[in-house]
This record gives structure tokens, C-alpha cells and sequence, in this order.
């Protein structure tokens, strides 16, 4: 079958190859184009071009290697597209962005955490507190909520965050176990 003069195989293969291309530039500048598909998920950029590749690629192979007419490949190609396009989203999209957000942490989260000093608070100034998660390291500038120098090292617990600064009181494990 020809379109406009065009082979169909030609066509597939062609949109195969620029959605491809365009697969690898959405790797490298996806960041930029995220915001698009943000409130609307079927207007997801990966699942666009996902669909896209997987039409091309399905439509060309079927029309090298069967005997079926043009217009049954591309109902078929594009059966094909959707059903992996179900699969790619609910087997591999969601769960990657429940596992990004699952090791992200709020400020609020981190009030009460007990850290360690790593560069001393003077008094009226400020430090770095470092306290250890499960996602790592957080490392953040610290001030003393009581107004006392606190020296490096010291453990500290956080007892308030105000515009990302940790304020922090000494923490003393030994006197936290005899009061209880």
C-alpha cells in the first residue's frame, strides 16, 4: 500500500526512527517538557512517544513479515500500542513515581530527629546540622533554639524548622534515660 506516493513501510519505519529520536532527546530535555502532562496523565510525553514507537515499530514489522492487508495492521498495530502503553504506565511509570515520592522527606517530617553537628553554632549564629535518613545524609544549616553555642559534634535534637533553617537544642541520651 502507498500513501501519497510513499510505501507504507516507508512511513512506519521513518516515524520509528524520528519518534525514536525524540525518545533520546525526552531522556536528556524531559525535565523541560514535564510540566505539560502534569494535571492531565494520558497526556504523559513517555506515553505519547512510547505509543508512537510502539505503532511505528509493530506496523512495520507485521507489513514485512505477514500477508495481512495495511488497514488490518494498523488496527492491529494499534491494539498493539495501547495495550503495551497500559502495561508500560501501570507496571513501570507509576510505580517509579510512588518510589521517588516514598524516599522524599518533608521539613516537618525531620522535627524531632535527633542529628549531629558538623560545623559548630556560635551564639546569634549559624551551623550544620546533619541528620541520617533512609534516603541518605540531610544536611542543613542549624541555629541554637535556646541562643547557646553548640560545639561540632555535638548531637542536637530538632525541634523547629523555620524558612530551612533547623533550630536545635543539645541532646543528651544519658539524661533522656534517667528522666524516664
Amino acid at each position: 500500500m502507498t500513501i501519497f506516493g510513499v510505501d507504507i513501510q516507508t512511513i512506519y519505519l521513518t516515524t520509528l526512527i524520528i519518534s525514536g529520536c525524540f525518545t533520546v532527546l525526552y531522556l536528556f530535555f524531559g525535565d523541560v517538557i514535564d510540566g505539560v502532562g502534569e494535571g492531565i496523565p494520558f497526556l504523559n510525553p513517555t506515553l505519547i512517544l512510547a505509543f508512537i514507537v510502539f505503532l511505528s515499530s509493530s506496523g512495520f514489522v507485521f507489513e514485512l513479515v505477514t500477508p495481512l492487508s495495511s488497514t488490518l495492521i494498523l488496527l492491529i498495530s494499534i491494539t498493539f500500542a495501547i495495550i503495551m502503553d497500559i502495561i508500560l504506565n501501570f507496571f513501570v511509570l507509576i510505580p517509579l513515581a510512588s518510589a521517588e515520592e516514598s524516599i522524599a522527606f518533608t521539613e516537618e517530617s525531620l522535627k524531632g530527629r535527633v542529628g549531629k553537628i558538623i560545623i559548630s553554632v556560635p551564639k546569634d549564629g549559624f551551623g550544620e546540622v546533619i541528620i541520617d535518613g533512609k534516603s541518605g545524609m540531610i544536611s542543613r544549616p542549624a541555629a541554637s533554639y535556646e541562643n547557646i553555642p553548640i560545639a561540632e559534634g555535638s548531637e542536637v535534637l530538632v525541634l523547629e524548622i523555620k524558612e530551612g533553617v533547623f533550630y536545635v537544642i543539645p541532646y543528651d541520651l544519658d539524661s533522656e534515660l534517667s528522666l524516664s
